[in-house]
């Protein structure tokens, strides 16, 4: 399997819940918390152990929860790389309102990074060993790092030679996709913010995943369309690749389950329509699951040979 590489720059505690019903005004009973490791780049190197590949998770990190973020790493035996930080490792708050079926998502900013603690954290990812074949940067930015923070990754990752994968939404997105990505996973909302036009057709969006190619600015647009499955566009043109039929139980963690596919595929020298396809399985397999638990391996290689099969 090649060698892979995470980036997460604003990773966090995950702190999930749940409580009978979500009412302002009252002291709500919520269930004995659980605390997990996450961030984007974080659960796309989770997910990918789960899928029984390797990888670095290389992420920023400061304060207790920091020190957790390590432990509970340690915990699942991820290889791994925390850049101290002086600020704090941010956390997020997920509860499951039982009356209701319904999920609240509450995510913090992050720390302020520093600018020396940016620097240090550039030149620990230049000097990673081993140099990876694929550069995974998944995520948000904290305050206090650049907008274009994602292409100074793409360049260090051009440096290694790596390909570069960037899952970030927003402004990050699009200033990270400036000097070119081997592949991007917007959903269908993210990949619409990145144009100043309206894409009011099918065809518009078709048409404007297409010029990113022609731009350099990605390779691949693999573009997520939750149920709907993706679309996968590169110079061989557009494919609409379809999700297999789940049971919806929670929808965090689909997104860096089906980078994490994706990436797995790709280590493993699958052909980029297998290895979406492989991603599109996580992501399935990963709404299959409670909470924050991310996708199950055995989930995945069941729906990935469904999806095979159909080809």
């Amino acid at each position: 399997m090649r060698h892979v590489v995470t980036i997460t720059l604003n990773p966090a505690i995950d702190i999930n819940t749940e409580v009978e019903s979500v009412a302002p005004e009252k002291k709500l009973r919520c269930e004995a918390p659980r605390r997990e490791p996450g961030g984007g780049g974080i659960n796309v190197a989770r997910a990918i152990a789960r899928l029984g590949g390797t990888s670095k998770a290389l992420y920023l990190a400061g304060g207790p929860y920091g020190d957790m973020l390590e432990r509970l790493l340690n915990e699942e035996g991820l290889d791994q790389v925390a850049v101290p930080i002086a600020g704090l490792t941010r956390e997020s708050f997920i509860v499951f309102e039982r009356s209701s079926e319904q999920q609240y998502r509450f995510g913090m900013p992050g720390p302020d990074v520093q600018s020396d603690e940016w620097l240090r954290f550039l030149d620990i990812l230049e000097n990673v060993n081993p140099r990876p074949d694929y550069l995974v940067a998944s995520g948000s930015l904290p305050p206090g790092l650049p907008e274009n923070a994602f292409a100074m990754i793409g360049e260090v990752a051009r440096k290694l030679g790596a390909r570069f994968i960037l899952d970030t939404s927003g402004p990050p997105l699009r200033a990270g996709i400036e000097g070119g990505a081997y592949l991007i996973k917007p959903n269908i909302r993210e990949f619409r913010a990145l144009f100043d036009e309206e894409l009011r057709s099918e065809e518009d969006q078709e048409r404007a995943a297409r010029r990113l190619i022609e731009e350099g600015r990605a390779e691949v647009v693999l573009v997520s369309l939750g149920a709907g499955g993706a679309w996968l566009v590169d110079a061989d043109g557009v494919r609409h690749l379809h999700a297999p039929t789940v049971t919806i139980r929670s929808k965090v963690g689909a997104g860096d389950s089906m980078v994490a596919g994706v990436v797995t595929g790709l280590a493993r020298d699958l052909d980029i329509v297998d290895a979406a396809q492989m991603g599109i399985a996580a992501g399935a397999a990963a709404v299959m699951t409670d909470g924050t638990e991310l996708c199950r391996r055995e989930d995945v290689e069941r729906l990935h040979a469904v999806l095979r099969s159909a080809r």
